[in-house]
């Protein structure tokens, strides 16, 4: 039986909005299609080698949260998490944990965070936050374009630095910083966006593709992942969708 581990960083700190919902869905359509799932819990202090695991996975937290576990990220785990974003491990980083990965975050009243540095983006903080129900464009691998449901709540900006290219277009909602159109980032095979509630279980060939590059990396290129319905999530998308763009005005 084909294996996959998820690592999922920090899951006592970075827990917010039902971001583990994501590991969830990744768990359940990994394990729909026969492969043997481990979901491993990694927080500070736990070791953590470049072999440990096939996916990580890091979720959202308050600032608080960010500055307890931001000596382990960055001296204690930082130079492996490094090497395997550098070496093409899977990643799926959200809100918080996309900060973290980049070079600081820039608090409203000037103070400073010092972050992983793993990516080239950083995070500029604001008084006024971002809070909507948000559709973005996505571009699937065979280039078809898909509409991805999602919700945001952030008072970061985000801007991209060399080498990363943002995860999905902005349709409805704010994105990285409200200003440039795009939302998220991805840098080799690293996903990051600001999308809570959770992301995967409406968007479920999103799911697939980070399942695939997992096993393609384990088991090799040939790797095929088998297919699977997804009339439920399909459905729980358009339902989203159809709420975000017309359930507000009938409720007003």
């Amino acid at each position: 039986m084909n294996k996959l581990v998820i690592g999922h960083f920090y899951p006592d700190l970075l827990n917010l909005y039902g971001d583990r919902g994501n590991v969830l869905a990744l768990y359940r359509r990994a394990s729909l299609r026969g492969i043997d799932v481990e979901i491993r819990s990694i927080s500070v202090g736990d070791p953590l080698g470049e072999d440990d695991i096939d996916i990580g996975f890091f979720g959202g937290g308050q600032d608080s949260e960010q500055n307890i576990m931001a000596s382990d990220l960055i001296e204690k785990k930082g130079p492996v998490i490094k090497n395997m974003i550098e070496s093409g491990k899977v990643f799926l980083c959200i809100c918080g944990g996309y900060q973290m990965l980049g070079q600081y975050y820039r608090e409203h009243d000037g103070s400073m965070l010092t972050c992983l540095g793993a990516l080239p983006h950083y995070t500029e903080g604001k008084k006024e936050r971002f809070i909507n129900d948000t559709v973005y464009e996505f571009t699937l691998p065979s280039g078809e374009a898909i509409t991805v449901a999602g919700f945001e709540n952030h008072s970061g900006r985000t801007y991209l630095g060399e080498g990363e290219k943002p995860f999905m277009k902005v349709v409805t909602g704010h994105g990285n910083n409200g200003e440039d159109g795009g939302e998220g980032a991805v840098y080799k095979n690293t996903f990051c966006t600001y999308s809570h509630g959770s992301f995967l279980p409406k968007n479920p060939k999103i799911a697939d593709i980070l399942i695939e590059i997992a096993m393609k990396n384990r088991y090799g290129e040939d790797y095929v992942l088998p297919p699977l319905d997804s009339s439920v999530e399909d459905e729980a998308r358009a339902q989203a969708l159809d709420y975000i763009e017309h359930g507000k005005e009938q409720m007003i």
